[in-house]
C-alpha cells in the first residue's frame, strides 16, 4: 500500500474513533453500533480499491496511459490538465475511468458534471453572471463535497485556498465550458497542496486557454478496427462481430463516422434485433441520423458566442466542407462574417477541425449543421441553403422567386429519377452565390440524371463558386459575365471552351487585360472535360488564377499561358507536347504535374530558372528523352532543384540525373544502385565506418540511393515516409541516434525504381566522448524504413565531400531540434519512454508540410515570397548528442565497407 493510502487509512480510522462516543449515544443496542461501523469501515476501504467500471470499454487503457503522461502522479506539483474534444468523443467516460482509477492517491477527491453546476447555480439563474453571491454558493458546494462535510458556509472567495492549500486533491470539472465557473472553483494551483491534480473536461478549448492550462489532452476518433469493435460491444455485448452481421456492422460503424456517442446510440437501437430489421433500418438511418445523436451533437452549436460564427458554421455545413481554408476566406470576404477569428472559433469548439491546408468537419457534425438550416422553414425557398435533392428539385419545377437561398448543393448521386431544369430556372434564384452540383463517385463518367433540354441562357451574376459535374453543355451561358466567381470547378463536363475567343495577341509578353468577368477567378478545375480543347482565349492573363487543373482532358494540346501568377499547374494526361520557353515567365509556379502526357517530348531549359518550384512531375511520359533543361551552371548560387519523379521514363540519361546539385528527391527507373555510390547493401540498411577526417565536421551529409518495389501500390497518388535512422559508436560507447523523416509521393505503381535522395545530421556538436576518441573510427548505422506496401531490395550511400551550403540544406531530409521528443515527454510509465530515456529523436519537416504550408498562405502571401522563406535552418547549436543504448548492428545481416 502506497503512502498516500497509508494516510488515507489512517485518517479515516481516526475519524472513525473521534465520532465512537457520539454514536454510542445515539444507539442503545451495542450491536447495532458494531454493525454500522464496520459498514463504515468497509465502505471506506471499498474507495481505496482502483475502480474497473470501464476496464471492458475499448481503447480506455490507451486514453489512460496517455494522460498519465501528461498528470505525472509522482510530481509532487500541483498540476491542471485538460481533456478537449467534440461532444460525443468519450471525454466523460475518460475522465470517469481515470478518476476510478487514481482517486485513491489523493486525501479528498470530487468528481463535478453539469448537473452539480446546475443545481448549485439554480437559485441566481437571473443574476449578474458575475454575482459575488453565486460564486459564494457555487465555492461552498465545492468545499462541502471535497471536505465531505454538510453545509459548509464561507463569507470570502479566499476560502477555497486556505482549506485545501495543505491537502492533496483530486478535482474533476467534467462537461465544463463556463469560465467564471472555473476560476470560482479552482482559481489556480496554489489553491491546492503538494500533488494535487486538477482535470478540466471541455468541448471549448478557449476555456483552457484563458485559465492557463497548457497541459490537454485532445482526444481524437478511434481507429475503424477500434470503433467496430465499440459498436460491437454495444450492439452484442461483445467486442467481436457476429456471423452474418459482419458487413452490416462495418458500414453501421462506416456512416457512424467512428464517433463514439453515435457507436453508443445506434448499437444500443440495434441491439437484438434480426438480420431482416438491420436491413430495413440501415436505410432510414444513412438518410437522416438518430434525433438523439444530432441533440446531443447540437450543444457545441447552441453554445456559440455569437450568430456571425454560427453562420460561419452552416456555410461549412452544407457547402465548404474539406475547402482550403483560404478558399472559405476569399468566397465569404465581403460576407460580414469574421472568417479568421471564426475559424479559429469553430476549432476550438470542437465544431471543425483542420487537416493541412483544409477545413473539414465530421460527417454527424456536418449533418447536425444541415439539420438546423432545414428546420429554418417548411419551405425550402425560405431557407439559406438548399442541400436535400428533394428540395432542389422542388425549386427547380417550380415557378416561385427566391431571395432566400444563397447556396445550393445537389449530390447528383440522389437523384432517383430524371431532373430537367428549365434555361430560366436560374433566374429565380438572382441571389445564388454558391452552386455545388456533384458526384461523390469518381466514376464521373456514369450516367447522370439531370438535363437541360432547353439550354442554359442565365447563370446569377452573384456567384462566388460555381461546381458542377458532369456539365451537359459546350459553353456557359454568353450572358454570364462572372465579375464575382472565385472558384470554377466543372469536372467531366462537355465544355469545349469557357469564353468566346477574343482578339489575341501576338506573343505571350504583349498581354491585353480581360474583362471585369473573370478577373476574380482564384482557382479553376476542368478535370476529365474530354471536349476540352482551349481554356480561355490565348493571351488572358489571370492575375488572381493561382491553380489551373486539367487533368484527364485528353484532348486538351496547347500549353496554357492564362496566368503569370500561376502557382499549381496540373496538366496530367494531357495531349501537351512540350513546355515552352515562357514558362520562365511563371515566375511563382510551385508545383508542375505532367504525369501521363504520352506526347510530351520537349521541355525547356528555362524551366530551370524557376525559383519557387518545389515539385515537378514528369511519370509515365515515355516520349521524354532529354533532361537537360536541369542543368544549372553555379548550383551555389542557384536555388535547389525540385522534386523530381521519372517514374517509367526509360529513356533518360540518369547519370546526368544522379550528379545534379542538392534535390529534394528524385525518382527514376532502375534495379540496381549506380556504382558511384560506394557504400552498398542488399536490403534496407547498411554499416559504414568514419575515420577522424570524418569527425571531425560538423554534420555528416551524405546522398542515399533506394531500389524500391512498389508493386501494389494502386495507380493513385500515395504519400509515404522514408525514415533515416543513424547511430554513431564503436564497440564500448554509444554517442546518439538520429531520426530524419521525409515524404515521397509515388504518383503510379513502380517496379524496380531508385529513390535517390539528401540527407545531413548533425555529428560532432556537444559530444565531448566523440571528441575524446583521438584517431579511432566510428561505426554509423543507417537504416532506411518505407512504406508497409514498398518493398526495399538494395541501398547505396554517397558521403559528402562538403557540408551542404545554406541555401541547399534548404533542400536536405536533415534532423531538425524543434521536432525534438524526449522520453520524459512520453511519460515514466509507458515502457517504451524507459527504453527511449537517454535517445534522441529529431523530425525534420517533409516535402509535403512544406506544401501544405504554402496552400495554406493567402494569395498575398503566397506571391511574395522570396527563395529565403523558402529555405529552413538546420539546427547547428546546443543539439545535445543524448547516449543511447542501442544494440550493436548485426554485422551478419549489413555490408560494412572500410
Amino acid at each position: 500500500m502506497t503512502q498516500d493510502c497509508r494516510y488515507s487509512t489512517q485518517r479515516n480510522s481516526r475519524e472513525i474513533t473521534t465520532t465512537h462516543d457520539s454514536v454510542t449515544r445515539k444507539w442503545s443496542n451495542e450491536a447495532h453500533l458494531i454493525e454500522d461501523i464496520t459498514n463504515d469501515v468497509l465502505g471506506r476501504l471499498v474507495s481505496l480499491t482502483p475502480s474497473m467500471e470501464f476496464a471492458d470499454f475499448a481503447g480506455i487503457e490507451d486514453h489512460i496511459a496517455k494522460m498519465s503522461v501528461l498528470l505525472q502522479l509522482e510530481s509532487e506539483e500541483a498540476r491542471m490538465v485538460g481533456i478537449w474534444g467534440p461532444v460525443g468523443i468519450g471525454k466523460t467516460t475518460i475522465a470517469r475511468a481515470l478518476f476510478g482509477r487514481i482517486s485513491r492517491h489523493f486525501q479528498s477527491s470530487i468528481f463535478i458534471d453539469r448537473t452539480f453546476i446546475s443545481k448549485t447555480m439554480e437559485i441566481f439563474r437571473t443574476a449578474n453572471p458575475d454575482d459575488y453571491n453565486m460564486k459564494l454558493r457555487l465555492q461552498e458546494c465545492f468545499l462541502s463535497e471535497v471536505l465531505n462535510k454538510k453545509d459548509i458556509k464561507i463569507h470570502h472567495l479566499g476560502v477555497v485556498g486556505e482549506r485545501l492549500r495543505h491537502k492533496r486533491v483530486l478535482v474533476v470539472l467534467d462537461d465544463l465550458s463556463d469560465q467564471l465557473v472555473l476560476d470560482s472553483l479552482v482559481g489556480g494551483t496554489q489553491w491546492f497542496g503538494c500533488g494535487s491534480r486538477i482535470l478540466v473536461v471541455t468541448k471549448d478549448k478557449h476555456v483552457l486557454r484563458a485559465h492557463g492550462i497548457d497541459r490537454i489532452y485532445e482526444v481524437g476518433l478511434p481507429s475503424d478496427e477500434l470503433a467496430l469493435d465499440m459498436f460491437c460491444a454495444y450492439a452484442f455485448r461483445e467486442n467481436s462481430q457476429r456471423d452474418g452481421f459482419n458487413e452490416l456492422a462495418f458500414e453501421v460503424a462506416k456512416f457512424a463516422g467512428n464517433l463514439p456517442l453515435a457507436l453508443n446510440v445506434l448499437g444500443l437501437y440495434l441491439r437484438g434485433r434480426d438480420k431482416e430489421d438491420w436491413l430495413d433500418m440501415l436505410p432510414r438511418l444513412r438518410k437522416r441520423p438518430d434525433g438523439k445523436i444530432l441533440k446531443a451533437l447540437r450543444v457545441s452549436y447552441d453554445g456559440l458566442g455569437c450568430k456571425e460564427d454560427k453562420a460561419l458554421f452552416r456555410h461549412i455545413a452544407c457547402l465548404f466542407n474539406g475547402m482550403e481554408a483560404n478558399d472559405i476566406k476569399m468566397l465569404l470576404a465581403d460576407s460580414g462574417l469574421d472568417v479568421n477569428i471564426g475559424l479559429k472559433n469553430l476549432i476550438d469548439n470542437s465544431l471543425i477541425h483542420e487537416r493541412g491546408s483544409c477545413v473539414h468537419t465530421h460527417c454527424l457534425v456536418q449533418e447536425m449543421g444541415k439539420e438546423i438550416v432545414r428546420i429554418q422553414s417548411n419551405k425550402p425557398r425560405e431557407r439559406e441553403f438548399l442541400v436535400d435533392s428533394k428540395d432542389v428539385c422542388d425549386l427547380f419545377n417550380g415557378n416561385s422567386d427566391s431571395k432566400k437561398v444563397i447556396g445550393i448543393s445537389l449530390n447528383l448521386e440522389e437523384l432517383y429519377e430524371l431532373l430537367r431544369i428549365d434555361k430560366k430556372a436560374f433566374r429565380r434564384l438572382r441571389n445564388l452565390r454558391f452552386l455545388r452540383i456533384y458526384k461523390d463517385s469518381l466514376d464521373l463518367h456514369k450516367q447522370i440524371r439531370l438535363h437541360l433540354p432547353g439550354g442554359l441562357d442565365y447563370l446569377p451574376p452573384k456567384l462566388k463558386l460555381l461546381c458542377w459535374d458532369g456539365f451537359p453543355l459546350p459553353r456557359l451561358p454568353s450572358s454570364f459575365r462572372a465579375e464575382h466567381l472565385i472558384v470554377l470547378r466543372m469536372r467531366s463536363s462537355k465544355l469545349e471552351k469557357l469564353w468566346e475567343e477574343a482578339e489575341s495577341p501576338t506573343c505571350p509578353d504583349d498581354m491585353e487585360g480581360v474583362p471585369d468577368s473573370v478577373q476574380m477567378l482564384n482557382e479553376l478545375y476542368m478535370n476529365d472535360c474530354e471536349s476540352l480543347l482551349t481554356v480561355l482565349p490565348t493571351g488572358i492573363n489571370l492575375e488572381s488564377l493561382y491553380r489551373l487543373d486539367l487533368s484527364g482532358s485528353s484532348r486538351f494540346r496547347s500549353f496554357p499561358y492564362i496566368s503569370t501568377s500561376i502557382s499549381f499547374l496540373i496538366l496530367n494526361q494531357t495531349d501537351i507536347k512540350e513546355v515552352p520557353w515562357w514558362i520562365e515567365n511563371f515566375s511563382r509556379l510551385v508545383c508542375l504535374e505532367m504525369w501521363e502526357c504520352k506526347r510530351l517530348n520537349y521541355i525547356s531549359p528555362n524551366i530551370s530558372k524557376l525559383k519557387l518550384l518545389e515539385k515537378v512531375d514528369f511519370s509515365n511520359c515515355g516520349a521524354l528523352t532529354d533532361a537537360s533543361w536541369l542543368d544549372r551552371p553555379n548550383a551555389e548560387t542557384h536555388t535547389k532543384l525540385p522534386a523530381l519523379s521519372f517514374i517509367n521514363c526509360f529513356k533518360l540519361d540518369q547519370e546526368a540525373l544522379i550528379q545534379q546539385s542538392v534535390f529534394k528527391y528524385l525518382i527514376l527507373p532502375g534495379g540496381k544502385v549506380p556504382s558511384h555510390f560506394t557504400n552498398q547493401a542488399t536490403g534496407s540498411s547498411l554499416v559504414i565506418r568514419l575515420l577522424q577526417s570524418s569527425l571531425s565536421k560538423q554534420l555528416l551529409g551524405f546522398r542515399a540511393c533506394l531500389v524500391v518495389d512498389a508493386n501494389e501500390l494502386k495507380p493513385i497518388t500515395s504519400s509515404w515516409i522514408i525514415s533515416c535512422h543513424l547511430t554513431g559508436k564503436d564497440s564500448s560507447n554509444s554517442f546518439g541516434s538520429y531520426d530524419c523523416h521525409l515524404a515521397i509521393d509515388l504518383p503510379r505503381q513502380m517496379d524496380n525504381h531508385l529513390l535517390i535522395f539528401d540527407c545531413c545530421f548533425p555529428l560532432n556538436e556537444d559530444n565531448d566522448s566523440l571528441a575524446e576518441l583521438n584517431y579511432d573510427p566510428v561505426d554509423v548505422e543507417i537504416k532506411f524504413t518505407g512504406d508497409s506496401r514498398c518493398e526495399i531490395k538494395g541501398c547505396g550511400v554517397q558521403l559528402s565531400e562538403v557540408c551542404f551550403s545554406d541555401k541547399q540544406l534548404s533542400n536536405v531530409c536533415e534532423a531538425d531540434k524543434s521536432n525534438m521528443v524526449t522520453a520524459e515527454e512520453f511519460g515514466k510509465s509507458s515502457a517504451e519512454a524507459r527504453r527511449s530515456r537517454k535517445r534522441l529523436r529529431v523530425t525534420g519537416k517533409t516535402i509535403q508540410e512544406s506544401t501544405d504550408m504554402r496552400c495554406s498562405q493567402t494569395v498575398k502571401e503566397r506571391w511574395i515570397e522570396t527563395d529565403s522563406s523558402l529555405s529552413s535552418k538546420l539546427v547547428k547549436q546546443n543539439t545535445q548528442v543524448l547516449l543511447t543504448e542501442a544494440k550493436q548492428p548485426d554485422y551478419k545481416a549489413v555490408s560494412v565497407n572500410r
